[in-house]
């Protein structure tokens, strides 16, 4: 599973935050949250734990481990999150720093997912890309 986030200016002049959890079997969106202020460890625990439900149903440890794979952005390197993350079942990993072609799935769903729906459509806020995202 790997977890990418990114940000994108609404029409509003504020910047938009979103995170996403990637499955790399199918290559899924199994879970995101999107806001306009910082990303926090409880958000992308939150995100984790949607994210075991959507594939495993109600369980609160992984049947298998399965890699955890992130940036080095501080929501998802603080010791809180890894900590969950690793009770959780997750084998946690990072990418090297300044070097986001080490995670090109997740690179390249955030640049199909900012041309395809953020800046071909009138998005004043997250609600109405995240629709898009789900049914466009």
């Amino acid at each position: 599973m790997r977890q990418t986030h990114f940000e994108a200016a609404s029409c509003l002049g504020y910047w938009e935050q979103s995170i996403f959890s990637l499955d790399c079997c199918d290559r899924e969106i199994m879970s995101y949250v999107a806001t306009i202020s910082g990303i926090s460890s409880d958000m992308v625990c939150d995100v984790l734990v949607q994210s075991m439900e959507k594939r495993f149903g109600a369980v609160s440890y992984l049947p298998q481990p399965i890699e955890w794979l992130t940036d080095n952005g501080s929501c998802y390197i603080a010791k809180s999150t890894r900590q969950f993350a690793h009770a959780l079942g997750f084998r946690i990993s990072t990418t090297p720093i300044r070097s986001p072609q080490s995670n090109r799935m997740a690179e390249a769903f955030v640049e199909t997912f900012k041309r395809d729906y953020v800046y071909l459509n009138d998005v004043p806020d997250a609600e109405p890309c995240l629709t898009l995202c789900r049914y466009g």
